[in-house]
């Protein structure tokens, strides 16, 4: 990297609630946050939250038509650069995607085609992933330049790249990016268990402690495939430089895809994170990453793959490895960022997030953390954060 980039704030939704507090004291604990939605374990937004989202929705007739992964991001939005203390005249830029984006109004609106053979008016608009952004860019009346895209389940890392390049080539100095996701839709569910890759409702077989926890990320000895989807969104307000009163300094960033096997495959020793991981580490000691914040998103083969690609990068250092999908599901496109702030608030509190089921070694002192995500296509992220 030319030059550091400052995070200089960050908000989020999620299971976990929205304040950095909540957020924190909900890492400390072993509880999961899944419910049975219907026959499906699921990980919603907490009650309070879906209120004032609602809130949000009622607020403006023109966000009576957005979907909700659209009203996160404004929710999300709004929070951080409110956090960043910027304003509308800064001209920063927005980069927020989505891996699945309208999934509830596409599917409401699909039905409706179905059975009365004709189109409501607005499904175009408010069902493309343009849309995020561009609300976003409206509710906050920027000026400057706004991006929506969907790299799948690395999307909102992906959009953290892109900031980067844009703050880097000199066109812009700010810009907020992240990614949204509003995915607990039966055909959305479906989809993932037609894959073969979504937690049993039953429960995990495993007849032992571990099976209390539905999703069993970065268990290397699970005998199914545990994911489970989770709703959320994650914004950070990224600066050039090295900012004083910044949350954490990107260092490193790293980016690969691999060739496809299978449209929804990932090599098995995960070549695209062994590339994507180095890229990141540049000139850094591999030795001195105190913790990797994984992708694994509960599957047998997925996580294999990850955990043997760290093993081939840092060899016989590997670093104290931890993941927040246990407890809050997999959010596909926002699952990133969600992973960004983990590390951040790590970070801040100097403190290991551990998994309940899994024994790892507590580093002492927090000073480098590398975040991963990938996606269906080989689509691998890393991004090397520092205290």
């Amino acid at each position: 990297m030319k030059q550091p980039i400052s995070i200089t704030a960050i908000s989020s939704i999620s299971p976990l609630g929205k304040s950095p507090e909540d957020i924190w004291n909900n890492y400390q604990n072993n509880r999961h946050f899944f419910t049975k939605k219907e026959t499906n374990w699921v990980a919603e937004l907490p009650s309070e939250l879906k209120i004032e989202i609602d809130n949000l929705k009622q607020s403006n007739p023109k966000y009576k038509a957005l979907d909700d992964s659209v009203l996160f991001a404004i929710y999300t939005s709004r929070q951080a650069v409110i956090n960043a203390n910027w304003k509308a005249s800064d001209n920063f830029g927005i980069n927020i995607g989505s891996s699945r984006g309208a999934t509830t109004l596409f599917e409401h609106y699909h039905k409706e085609f179905l059975k009365n053979h004709n189109a409501e008016t607005l499904v175009s608009p408010t069902t493309t992933l343009g849309n995020i952004s561009s609300w976003v860019a409206h509710d906050l009346q920027t000026k400057g330049p706004e991006i929506s895209h969907s790299i799948t389940c690395s999307t909102a890392l992906h959009a953290m790249l892109n900031g980067i390049a844009w703050i880097n080539s000199g066109m812009c100095d700010k810009f907020l990016v992240g990614g949204s996701e509003a995915p607990l839709t039966p055909f959305t569910i479906a989809q993932m268990q037609a894959l073969k890759i979504y937690a049993k409702a039953n429960g995990h077989s495993n007849q032992n402690e571990e099976s209390q926890y539905p999703n069993q990320s970065l268990n290397l000895n699970k005998i199914e495939n545990t994911m489970i989807l989770g709703e959320g969104a994650a914004m950070a307000c990224l600066e050039s430089g090295e900012n004083p009163n910044a949350l954490a300094k990107i260092i490193g960033i790293g980016y690969a895809t691999e060739v496809l096997e299978h449209n929804a495959s990932l090599s098995t020793d995960a070549i695209c994170f062994q590339r994507s991981m180095k890229m990141a580490l540049g000139e850094v000691n591999s030795e001195d990453i105190d913790v990797i914040v994984t992708h694994t998103p509960g599957t047998i083969k997925g996580d294999q793959a990850e955990l043997n690609a760290i093993h081939t990068v840092f060899c016989n250092k590997i670093p104290s490895l931890t993941t927040n999908k246990w407890k809050i599901g997999h959010s596909l496109g926002a699952s990133g960022l969600l992973n960004i702030e983990m590390a951040i608030l790590m970070l801040h509190n100097q403190k290991f997030i551990s998994i309940p089921y899994l024994k790892a070694q507590t580093p002492k002192y927090l000073n480098k953390i590398l975040v991963n995500a990938v996606g269906f296509g080989g689509n691998a992220v890393s991004i090397l954060l520092s205290k």
